[in-house]
């Protein structure tokens, strides 16, 4: 399949009668569910850790064998500076020792493996001078980690989105992360802008506006659509045009979205089959 959907994360029981039965005491103990409605899972948690290789097999062990995953990279690779009441230089700013460690870790999954998305939070000009330094130090780490990974970046800087990143991208075999979010550029711009320079393979990912709102609206039961997205249509234009081109195209949906990621995901489908 060129065209994968799932959703960003998937263990709420507010899907309960949606997508799940019953409610599960495990997050893998939902995939086996979720597997035989959807292509592909996003693994969110793991930005905030190193996972356990047994966490990794415990999720395959609930997957038919061509169902995909997408994960981060833990935030520990990707933060420039430590949080705190005082930020600090963060010393494993990409760190190819702690890449390295990950990477073994998930190893059970490697295969399975749609994207390693590295995600870098908002750069100021006291965490990174510029675009320029940033299209450097990634160009950098990238010729230093191992080849043939489905490596991904996903940028919340949209100045950093240049013809120079898009083509340091492409040179390396890197994905870009199109990221549907507030303060970004719609998805569908920067697929008109860059998308001559893509080939391969691509990660979508829709997360929605404020986060907030959407959360004091829905009470974070998230079973409906409340904030309907008039352009998930020229999203799915998007998407069959990368499809036609050629390209894997992978789309993962948040629930703060719309609302209800299983919900989108029934609205782009669609939408999807219209374009056929």
């Amino acid at each position: 399949m060129s065209i994968k959907i799932g959703t960003c994360s998937w263990n709420y029981d507010s899907w309960l009668s949606l997508v799940y039965t019953e409610k599960q005491k495990h997050a893998a103990a939902y995939l086996r569910e979720y597997s035989a409605k959807y292509d592909i899972a996003e693994i969110d948690s793991w930005f905030y850790k190193i996972p356990a290789r047994a966490e990794a097999e415990s999720y395959l062990a609930e997957v038919p064998d061509d169902f995909g995953f997408t994960c981060k990279m833990t935030n520990a690779v990707s933060l420039t500076h430590l949080r705190g009441k005082e930020p600090s230089i963060n010393p494993d700013f990409l760190s190819v020792d702690l890449f390295m460690r990950y990477i073994d870790a998930v190893e059970p999954m490697l295969s399975r493996l749609d994207g390693i998305m590295l995600e870098f939070e908002y750069l100021n000009r006291s965490k990174m001078s510029g675009v320029s330094e940033f299209i450097d130090r990634l160009g950098s780490f990238f010729t230093k980690v191992p080849p043939g990974l489905p490596l991904a970046v996903e940028t919340r800087n949209k100045n950093y989105l240049t013809e120079d990143y898009f083509k340091m991208l492409s040179s390396l075999g890197v994905m870009h992360v199109f990221s549907e979010k507030l303060y970004m550029p719609p998805v569908t711009e920067l697929w008109r802008r860059f998308g001559r320079q893509l080939t391969g393979s691509t990660i979508i990912r829709l997360l929605g506006g404020d986060r907030k709102e959407i959360e004091k609206i829905t009470a974070s039961k998230w079973d409906k659509v409340v904030l309907p997205k008039p352009e998930l249509s020229d999203i799915s234009g998007m998407i069959r045009s990368m499809d036609t081109s050629g390209m894997k195209v992978t789309v993962c949906v948040n629930n703060h979205y719309e609302g209800s990621a299983p919900r989108t995901i029934e609205r782009l489908k669609r939408e999807l089959l219209q374009l056929k």
